[in-house]
This record gives C-alpha cells, structure tokens and sequence, in this order.
C-alpha cells in the first residue's frame, strides 16, 4: 500500500490510529504471502507439466479391461492423461487450468487490496470529522467513539480476510476441482460406511474430459476392491459397480457445465434408480441382489481403487469438478431428490457422509474453490 500520513491535534488519537493503519498495511503482506505460497502450487503444477512433455511417450496394449479387472494394460506413465489423449490436448487442459488458477489468485489479489482501501478511506474520513469538531469537546469525544467502534469493525473484517475465504462460507459450500488425469491427485472421505442393505448416492458434477471423466468416487472393502464404484470409463457409458455386477447410467452430463445426479440402490432384487437435474432417467433390478455394502472400507473421490485405498490407474482417474457429495442408507424419494437438484432449502444431506470440508482430506495437489452451481 502507499504510504499515507495522518494528522490529529491529539497525539494518542494520532498514535493510535497510525498503529491501525500500520496493522492494516501488515495484514494485507500477510495475505499476499498466503497469495505468493498458493502460486507456488502453480509453479509445481508447471513443473510436472514439463515432466508431462518429457515423458508422454505411451507403450502400445490392450485397450480393454478395468478396475480390479476392469484395468488396460496401459504404460504405467501417469503423470497425465496420456494413455487417453494426445500429449498436446493434455498439455493444453493443464494450460488452461494454470491459468484459471492464476486468474482466482488475481482477482483475490484485488479484491483483497480494494477492500483494504475502503477500509483506511473510512479510517482517514473519521479523523477528518475528529479534526473539525477538535475544539468541540462533546464532538471529539463523540467522533473518538465512533473511530473506536469502526476500528473494532475493521478488526474483524481483516481477521476474516486473514483466514481466508473458506472460513466465511458454510461448511458446505465448497467444491473439489481435479484438473488432469493423474494416480496422485484424489480426495479421501475421512468416514467408512456402515453396512447398508440400500443407499442413495447424489453429488454435483462438471466435466468435459474425453473419452469418459473417469470415476467420480469408489468404495473399497478387503477382499473386493469394487465394493461400490461409480465410473465412467473409455467409449463406455458411466457404470455403477456393486460387487463387481455392473448396470449401464443413462446419464448425459459430459458437457463441461454443472449437472446434479443421484443413484439409489436396494439389496431387495436389486432394483436401482437414476436421476439426472433432480429427473429420473433410468432404472432397473438385478443389481447384485441381496449383497448388503460391506462395512469398514475406504471411500476416495477422483480415483478407481484395485487395492484397499490405492492401486490407483491414471487412465480411469476423474478430471473435473465435484461437488455436495452425500449418501444416505436409505432410497430417496423424487421429491427429496428434486429438492437436491434444485439446491432447495428443504433439501436433506446425507445420513451416512454428509458434505463437509471437515470430513474431506484432499492429496495430490486437487484444489478446493468454492462452490457457486448452487446460489440461495
């Protein structure tokens, strides 16, 4: 900030204030030092943008298979989408990403230095009105008041901008974003799931990667690496595994803008449901039928697991966003999932994982922003 000068005919009022200022002015270094670290994340993400240049070579090899079995027999050369897509296409998705991180770091540069402005504006704007009642004793005592209470208010503000913007939103307001196709980059949800002889799974998604976005989420138990696993994977249209048993989603949601989905599930024949923007698109039976969710398993966001918690595969790796992941140990009724899709008030979160930045740990360098698709 520029240096600014104060003058009050009170040298304590003169004192205090300029210490105010000063400790504005320490806060904003502060806050472009919070600024500076974050745009050491994009200098990484250039640097394993070079490692991609350097080693998109791909082996030839079968392009069938996934999971714990539904894997290819790809290179093993994951630090992009490389198996999926020319090195140049995957080159330019990072491109693209730095650049909207770039972008959010600017604009929270300025948003940052106008409201700090505003701020010593209304600072100096009290101590003009102190100067020109300062023969006035009931104005000056008056004015001085209202500078202390302003200050308390400045205080706060900056503390908030201190700590950033995620600790002024709710708890779930907050979106993952997963900008290539790697085997590092993935969140973990912090709680396991009970056993659950029915579930509702609903979350909001964007993506435009091509072929398939890869897998939003996947539940792993020991002994069966696909307990439940939502994917889409390759030409193939995105799947719901239970227990390795398969049913084809008529989702259509690869358009790069927000989309809310839902699946429920019974162990009861097996019947599914599946809803798209808060419509049903597509149901049937025969789902691995009285097969209840193991309990004591390891659910991940943005990664295919083929062991306990890891075993991850680039090629089968979610590039986009997610968003208000929930699940509950019931079925859903389509009101309460059009009461999602439509970001209601009334809408219900998850009895089972509810989402929560507190019960997210993010790996890999996978980013959280905020999450705008909903807006009350």
């Amino acid at each position: 900030l520029p240096p600014r000068s104060l003058s009050l005919s009170h040298t304590l009022t003169h004192n205090e204030l300029q210490s105010t200022v000063l400790q504005l002015r320490e806060t904003v270094l502060q806050q472009k030092e919070t600024i500076m670290n974050q745009k050491d994340t994009i200098r990484e993400l250039t640097a394993k943008l070079g490692r991609c240049e350097s080693q998109s070579v791909l082996e030839p090899g079968d392009s069938k298979g996934g999971g714990a079995g539904r894997k290819g027999v790809f290179a093993k050369n994951t630090m992009g989408d490389l198996s999926r897509a020319p090195a140049a296409e995957t080159l330019s998705q990072l491109g693209q990403t730095l650049q909207s991180l770039k972008t959010r770091l600017e604009n929270l540069e300025d948003i940052l230095q106008n409201k700090i402005d505003d701020l010593e504006k209304q600072v100096l704007s009290r101590v003009n009105s102190l100067e020109e009642g300062k023969f006035n004793p009931k104005n000056e005592s008056e004015e001085r008041g209202k500078i202390e209470s302003t200050l308390t208010s400045l205080h706060q503000r900056i503390s908030d901008l201190e700590k950033g913007q995620k600790d002024n939103r709710p708890p779930d307001r907050f979106q993952l974003t997963f900008p290539l196709r790697t085997n590092y980059m993935y969140a973990k949800v912090k709680k396991s799931l009970p056993e659950m002889y029915a579930f509702s799974v609903c979350m909001w998604i964007k993506s435009s990667a091509s072929p398939g976005m890869g897998t939003p989420f996947s539940y792993a138990v020991p002994g069966q690496a696909n307990e439940l696993v939502l994917i889409e994977w390759g030409n193939n249209p995105m799947e719901i595994l239970i227990n390795d048993k398969v049913a084809k989603l008529p989702f259509v949601i690869n358009d790069g803008k927000w989309h809310h989905i839902c699946v429920t599930w019974t162990t009861r024949d097996g019947v599914w449901e599946a809803y798209q923007d808060g419509t049903q698109t597509g149901n049937g039976e025969n789902l691995a039928p009285y097969h209840p969710i193991k309990p004591q398993g390891v659910l991940v966001l943005g990664q295919e697991q083929d062991t306990l918690g890891g075993g991850f595969d680039a090629t089968q790796a979610f590039v986009g966003e997610l968003a208000h992941f929930n699940m509950w140990d019931r079925k859903l009724s389509p009101g309460e999932v059009y009461s999602l899709a439509t970001c209601s008030t009334r809408a219900l979160t998850g009895n089972v994982i509810a989402w929560a930045e507190a019960n997210i740990d993010i790996y890999g360098g996978a980013t959280k922003w905020t999450f705008e698709a909903c807006r009350q």
